[in-house]
């Protein structure tokens, strides 16, 4: 499914991804979070309590054979991409709350990601062979830890070499998916076609019904639109990246082509997805701005 080549260049890339991503943060920002963290906290009960649910659901529902479902139940559990942030930027969202679940959700993923894989990957009857280790995840997990840690380092002792990283993070994120697509697909364009429609279901729904559910429950717990809306985006945007890696890690030969297939095929519809829900969420956040300019006007 991915050559030894690929493999390496994914691992390397997920390490700047991840160096950019701490980057991004200082201390001073977790300080101010955590003083108001009911955005993030409403972000990582849609991260780690609907998606999982979620992915699980879509599998039991559209009856996928074992090594599917474990891969559509990892993407579900996997923290929120540092895509997600480039996303929020455009649809005019809160890129400060964006950035800040996409940090807490990849350093409490240790801990989280494993547990919640074990439990649902149980849940829908997945065993033997497309068990996923959980301290293979852990492993992974703990070691993108420490670029993120490096990535915080480099922001504090430099500033601008720390925006530098950020922006390569960030659009490191979403080379890695073209790099995905780009030499995945036209190897595997034959599997693609004599694939059924529920596998299509679950890699597209999993990430539009994530955005919708996210958006819905940041509303109902009292957070505004464009909080709102961001929130949306950072549920349903996975980092399919990491997914990946931690499959290429774990399988090889078919049961590794099995398992990454659902993984792939949701990095490749998300972009197409996010891209149309951003540019809707873009119009919402303008209209709602005039709207205020206009009450001000009129005040």
């Amino acid at each position: 499914m991915l050559t030894e080549t690929e493999t390496t260049l994914l691992g390397i890339m997920m390490m700047v991804i991840m160096l950019g991503m701490g980057a991004s943060m200082t201390w001073r920002d977790f300080l101010i979070a955590f003083r108001k963290p009911r955005g993030i906290l409403v972000g990582l009960v849609s991260q780690y309590v609907i998606m999982p649910f979620l992915g699980y659901a879509l599998a039991m529902l559209l009856d996928l054979p074992p090594a599917m479902a474990v891969g559509l139940i990892l993407i579900a559990c996997m923290p929120g991409g540092t895509t997600s942030n480039i996303f929020a930027y455009f649809s005019k969202g809160v890129l400060a709350l964006s950035i800040m679940m996409t940090t807490v959700s990849t350093l409490v993923a240790v801990v989280t990601v494993p547990l919640l894989l074990s439990f649902y990957s149980g849940l829908a009857g997945v065993t033997g062979e497309y068990v996923i280790p959980a301290g293979n995840i852990a492993q992974v997990l703990a070691v993108l830890l420490v670029p993120t840690v490096l990535g915080m380092v480099l922001r504090k002792v430099n500033a601008n070499v720390g925006a530098t990283i950020e922006l390569l993070g960030a659009l490191l994120g979403v080379v890695v998916i073209l790099f995905l697509i780009g030499s995945w697909v036209p190897r595997n364009y034959g599997m693609l076609l004599d694939t059924g429609l529920p596998v299509y279901v679950a890699a597209i729904g999993i990430g539009l019904t994530g955005m919708l559910l996210g958006y819905w429950l940041a509303r109902a717990l009292r957070q505004d639109s464009n909080r709102a809306r961001t929130i949306s985006l950072e549920t349903g945007i996975q980092n399919g990246p990491l997914a990946a890696l931690v499959i290429t890690l774990t399988f090889t030969g078919t049961q590794q082509q099995e398992v990454l297939f659902i993984p792939v095929l949701y990095s490749l519809f998300i972009v197409i997805t996010s891209s149309f829900v951003t540019l809707w969420y873009r119009r919402q956040a303008t209209a709602e701005a005039l709207a205020r300019e206009a009450a001000k006007i009129r005040v």
